[in-house]
């Protein structure tokens, strides 16, 4: 005899089917949930660590382009800066410069730090000929950790 389907044995089917089509239960979500936050308070806080690290990093960079573009300018001209001209006397000169050769940096204006802070430029410095300094992530004068001062001093 032939199997004959009857309505009765259509649903049976169609139920079968839905058990086989089952989602996820709030357990299994909950348990991934937790386990991608384990993951995530272990590999954070060394990401961070190297996001602050590489900002420091570029700072000095930053900086010691600026100290070569100063010794340019020293060459050109005879001086530094003083701290009123500043660091903008690297890609515009000022009326008191003769022999400005320059600009001295590419891209027509001087990058700000990291964190988005203008770098300090002080000529004559306690430390040397001039200083170039960023203040770090807290962006005032002093500070530990991330917000520590990055000094690049002219000692020649």
């Amino acid at each position: 005899m032939a199997d004959i389907e009857t309505p009765q044995s259509k649903i049976g089917h169609r139920r079968s089917n839905k058990n086989r089509e089952r989602g996820f239960t709030l357990v299994e979500i909950l348990v991934v949930i937790t386990i991608i936050a384990l993951i995530m308070s272990l590999v954070g806080p060394r990401v961070l660590n190297y996001l602050t690290e590489s900002k420091v990093k570029a700072a000095k960079i930053q900086m010691q382009s600026f100290s070569s573009a100063l010794d340019l300018l020293y060459l050109d001209t005879g001086r530094y800066p003083s701290s009123a001209e500043g660091l903008n006397t690297l890609v515009k000169p000022t009326g008191a410069m003769a022999g400005w050769n320059g600009p001295y940096l590419k891209g027509g204006s001087v990058p700000n730090d990291p964190w988005g802070k203008p770098y300090v430029y002080r000529s004559p410095s306690e430390r040397g000929k001039f200083e170039i300094m960023s203040y770090g992530a807290d962006g005032q004068e002093g500070g530990t950790g991330t917000a520590a001062d990055i000094t690049s001093a002219s000692n020649d």
